[in-house]
């Protein structure tokens, strides 16, 4: 048995569908679960977590049921969440060593202290949180999260607003987890970084997974070269044998081929016969990004971007 399993997991929000029928079986990897706004990541981990009771399914942690055994659950698991939880009025060391009093670790100043190290943060532990850059915040939050040794780690978008340096800091402690043998649940927006560092990807779309296997894995199955075509105006796909249309961002569509130098020139011909006003071309192999797409299609945001939101989470991680 796997670390983590679910098996047909649904959640329903009065008639809203969040997840539906969702089987997943992740062991000691790295595994992303990717998908667009309101696609189910989060009720997905809350379940997992026992913070959400789901509506029919079930699944297990370390061959525990969320709901039969939701606190032996709780004590194989960890839950790092997007929004920042660590207290700024503590230093570091204080902490984490709350974090193993309420996990009742025997000698809680030595486990905060080798979780601290771990994460690289022993110079730093004394002082105060709020002095801590977003980074080393994150790095904290992971230590808080290991202080008492979890099978399972799960992360909610765990390097969102954080400059490039800090979130290769935080994936390399992410890889040496996984190493050490932890199980290691992301939930991430940043698809070069799934693609990188994840072992196996889930793509996730109005609940239902859509697609899932290794980052080469789906880029290998599901297309072959990319046609990125740069356009003025609307344009109705073409249809060319060996061409597929995957999909629209802004003024650039895309298209697959089985052969892409063979159907870029027969593809551009095709645009200008139908009077699309064709600005730039390009021939590309495929990325975790055009995968993504492909899965979910083009999507619509249904209540706008939250942008007060997002800034004061942003002002949090500083």
């Amino acid at each position: 048995m796997s670390i983590i399993e679910t098996n047909e997991l649904v959640k329903y929000y009065d008639d809203l569908c969040a997840v539906d029928h969702v089987t997943l079986s992740i062991d000691k990897e790295v595994f992303g679960l990717l998908g667009p706004n309101g696609s189910g990541k989060t009720t997905t981990v809350l379940m997992l977590t026992t913070l959400l009771r789901p509506t029919s399914g079930n699944a297990s942690i370390c061959g525990h049921d969320i709901q039969k055994h939701a606190e032996r659950v709780r004590s194989a698991i960890s839950y790092v969440p997007q929004d920042m939880a660590v207290d700024i009025k503590l230093t570091g060391r204080e902490n984490v060593m709350f974090f193993a009093k309420l996990y009742g670790i025997p000698s809680p100043k030595d486990k905060a202290d080798e979780a601290l190290a771990l994460m690289e943060l022993s110079e730093r532990a004394d002082d105060l949180t709020r002095t801590y850059s977003g980074g080393m915040r994150r790095r904290l939050e992971l230590a808080q999260a290991l202080v008492h040794e979890p099978s399972a780690l799960f992360l909610d978008e765990p390097t969102l607003g954080l400059d490039v340096a800090a979130r290769k800091k935080i994936w390399e402690h992410i890889g040496s987890l996984s190493r050490r043998g932890m199980s290691i649940f992301v939930t991430t927006h940043y698809m070069d970084e799934a693609d990188r560092f994840c072992d196996r990807v889930g793509i996730i779309n109005r609940g239902k997974i859509a697609a899932c296997g290794s980052p080469e894995e789906l880029k290998t199955n599901l297309m072959n070269d990319i046609i990125t075509v740069r356009i003025e105006g609307m344009c109705q796909p073409p249809d060319l044998e060996g061409v597929w249309y995957v999909g629209r961002q802004e003024d650039e569509i895309s298209f697959t081929a089985e052969n892409g130098k063979e159907a870029l020139p027969a593809l551009a011909e095709t645009l200008t016969r139908n009077n699309v006003k064709v600005r730039a071309m390009s021939l590309r192999e495929p990325t975790l990004d055009d995968v993504f797409l492909q899965a979910v299609g083009q999507q619509e945001e249904p209540h706008g971007f939250a942008d007060s939101k997002f800034r004061m989470m942003l002002r949090r991680r500083r």
